[in-house]
C-alpha cells in the first residue's frame, strides 16, 4: 500500500549527531555530524558539516567534510571544503570545490575509505582563505 520512497530531512531541521539510513536521503535542513546512507541529495539550501558515505552523492548546497563515495556529482550550486574520494566525480560549472579529489578501485566507494585522511574544517576553511587571497 504505502511505497518508502527515502528520507527527507526538512528544510528548518538541525540534526547533531551521526545519521544512518538505507536508500535515499535528501537533505533540505542541517547535519552537524557523519552521514551514511546508500544514496544522497543535498539540496541548495542545505548544509552538511561531517563525513559522508554513500554509493551515489548529488550535491547542489554546503559540505564541509570529507566525501567518500561511488558516484560523486558536483552541481552548480555546490560548496564543498574537504576532500572527496570516488569512482567516478562530475563538477559542474559554477560548482565550488576546495579539496583533493582521490579515484578509487572498483566497488562501492566504501573499500578504501581509510586511506584518506580527513583534513580538519579548520585547516580547510585557513586554505580557502589562503588560495582567496592569492
Amino acid at each position: 500500500m504505502f511505497r518508502r520512497r527515502g528520507t527527507i530531512i526538512a528544510e528548518g531541521l538541525k540534526i547533531v549527531g551521526s545519521v544512518t539510513a538505507e536508500g535515499l536521503v535528501e537533505v533540505n535542513g542541517q547535519i552537524e555530524g557523519d552521514l551514511f546512507c546508500t544514496s544522497l541529495v543535498v539540496s541548495p539550501k542545505a548544509s552538511i558539516c561531517g563525513g559522508i558515505q554513500a554509493e551515489r552523492v548529488v550535491v547542489n548546497g554546503r559540505v564541509e567534510g570529507p566525501i567518500h563515495g561511488g558516484e560523486v556529482v558536483l552541481k552548480s550550486h555546490a560548496h564543498v571544503v574537504g576532500d572527496i574520494q570516488h569512482e567516478t566525480l562530475a563538477i559542474e560549472k559554477g560548482a565550488y570545490f576546495d579539496g583533493r579529489s582521490v579515484r578509487s578501485g572498483q566497488g562501492n566507494g566504501h573499500a578504501q575509505a581509510e586511506k584518506i585522511p580527513a583534513r580538519s574544517r579548520k585547516e580547510a576553511v585557513h586554505n580557502g582563505r589562503e588560495a582567496a587571497a592569492a
